[in-house]
């Protein structure tokens, strides 16, 4: 069983050697995505609740991209700079993400100057 790329103009085209998501199967691996927008490249605003808004954008073209959607995700983890923007994190995630909740990690890293939050998913597609 081969690997499968997945590709959007509406997620933000990657800097490096990855692909914005990978299939294999039902499993897809979404990529770390942060609050680019893919249209312009520039980060979308200045605070965790833009830039987690316009993370959750990305991550929704891939796994549409994909035929899948947030429905299917089992696991996201969260790279934040900073634990102080742990609580306004939460705050807008919950209005992002309902029903059963994925599994969750959170991290704290450093990220390129200006970008607060990255966000990756790994979701099972079909039952």
């Amino acid at each position: 069983m081969g690997k499968t790329a997945i590709t959007t103009e509406n997620a933000p085209t990657p800097i490096a050697s990855f692909s914005q998501g990978v299939r294999k199967g039902n499993i897809l691996q979404v990529a770390g995505q942060v609050g680019f927008d893919p249209a312009t490249g520039a980060i979308v605003g200045d605070t965790v609740t833009e830039q987690t808004k316009q993370t959750f954008a990305n991550l929704n073209a891939v796994l549409e991209a994909a035929g899948s959607s947030f429905d299917d995700v089992l696991m996201v983890r969260v790279y934040l700079t900073d634990v102080d923007h742990f609580a306004e994190f939460n705050k807008v995630y919950d209005t992002l993400v309902s029903g059963v909740f994925p599994a969750r990690t959170t991290v704290y890293v450093g990220l390129p100057a200006g970008l607060l939050v990255e966000i990756d998913v790994l979701a099972v597609l079909g039952d």
